[in-house]
């Protein structure tokens, strides 16, 4: 089948299931994502086993630790992603909530109601796990969906596609709500993004690289979960001790996701004091740091270990254990930075400063801004949404973690008594 031919077929099986599944009742839909969580634990072997061809694959081209690690599947990541189904589950369906509701002068009754969009296209690079989330966000939602992730994670995405199809079966629904673009052809994708007719939302999960492409080429409308060019600002009245805890913690945790940290901001009243420590602590974890001229004068006695700063490291997103530092005169000189170089995903400042927390707050525009708190925690199950399929870093339709809510639109259904106008 050409590319055409394929992305026509796939869009217009999604496009047939997704009538179908926009009127499936929430405990059909609950059990299928139980069957779904069930399936992937009874064939964890073959899916582990799929996965290895990706990471002997990728290890062969080289990926960094960071990416490998994306790309990695375990007995412990499985259940894990089994139990997020199962948490999908439990949650309130948003199909059919009623978001607004009045009676007109005329005596019309007017409801506002919560809908599927219809096909979801999720374009995304080599985590496997977003092919399970975006299936299991999109059929809750009654959203059929389109998945076409990375080269890199192809043999894990084919199999997690599989096993999830299958259990749609076991649980009457139909298999082609979910649909695998079953190539490594980007030109197959370029087809899909031509489909407007079947093809309601594109989201992108990954970098710029990717987020850019897709706006650049897709005539359906985007919503893009992209880069992570994320910032920490230590200002002058910081606890130092917090400063260097949610420093690293927001640098290694887990430096291959996009909400962690790209680069440090510290005020140059507590450069002298701080940045020796919080470096010692990141170079003993394997951190690689490029800093501007003041913060390798804080950091003499590290000179042979940091190295200098360009400006193509702040508007870097490393994606790996390394990370920019920069020595700045005060709050606004950080603000202005991080909007220069900042993604408007997650923004952190640590400072004992009310006004300096207001000011932060009030100036950063991005997706999530922190006090006090390590930008690791911009994930829609961490902020209490029971999952989410990517963090929207733009502003229409949603920003932010896209929980079940964000993956709805709405329509008006009016009642009348032989109205006429």
């Amino acid at each position: 089948m050409k590319n055409k031919e394929l992305a026509e077929h796939l869009a217009r099986q999604a496009a047939q299931a997704s009538r179908k599944l926009a009127i499936a009742p929430s405990k059909q839909k609950d059990q299928a994502l139980i069957e779904m969580a069930e399936a992937l634990e009874r064939r964890s072997s073959e899916i582990l086993s799929e996965n290895q061809e990706d990471l002997n694959e990728g290890r062969r081209k080289g990926l960094s630790s960071a990416l490998i690690d994306r790309l990695l599947l375990d007995e412990d990541r499985i259940k894990a992603i089994a139990d997020s189904l199962r948490d999908v589950a439990t949650l309130p369906d948003p199909i059919g909530e009623v978001v607004g509701g009045w009676r007109t002068p005329e005596g019309l009754v007017i409801e506002k109601r919560r809908v599927p969009f219809g096909v979801v296209a999720v374009v995304y690079e080599a985590r496997p796990n977003v092919t399970v989330d975006a299936a299991a966000l999109c059929l809750k939602t009654g959203n059929a969906v389109i998945l076409r992730g990375g080269s890199d994670a192809y043999h894990s995405n084919r199999i997690l596609a599989e096993v999830i199809m299958g259990a749609l079966l076991e649980a009457g629904m139909p298999a082609e709500a979910v649909q695998f673009v079953p190539s490594r052809d980007r030109q197959v994708l370029v087809e899909l993004l031509q489909l407007s007719d079947h093809i309601d939302l594109v989201i992108p999960r990954g970098g710029e690289q990717l987020k850019n492409f897709l706006v650049e080429n897709s005539k359906v409308p985007v919503i893009y979960a992209a880069g992570g060019n994320c910032h920490v600002y230590v200002d002058a009245s910081a606890d130092l001790a917090d400063a260097r805890a949610i420093t690293v913690n927001a640098k290694v945790q887990r430096p291959g996701v996009c909400n962690s940290a790209e680069t440090l901001l510290v005020h140059e009243a507590v450069a002298g004091e701080f940045l020796p420590a919080v470096a010692a602590d990141l170079i003993d974890r394997g951190v690689r740091l490029y800093a501007d001229e003041r913060s390798r004068a804080a950091l003499a006695d590290l000179a042979e270990r940091v190295e200098p700063a360009t400006e193509a490291h702040y508007a870097t997103e490393f994606l790996g254990l390394e990370m920019a530092v920069r020595v700045v005169d005060g709050i606004e000189q950080a603000i202005e930075h991080i909007a220069e170089y900042g993604t408007g995903h997650s923004e952190a400042i640590v400072t004992s400063d009310l006004e300096a927390s207001r000011q932060f707050t009030e100036e950063v525009d991005a997706a999530a801004v922190y006090v006090n708190a390590s930008t690791r925690f911009t994930d829609g199950a961490v902020f209490g949404l029971g999952a989410e399929i990517g963090i929207s870093t733009q502003k229409l339709h949603a920003r932010g973690p896209l929980g079940l809510k964000e993956l709805t639109s709405t329509k008006y259904v009016i009642l009348g008594r032989g109205h006429i106008r």
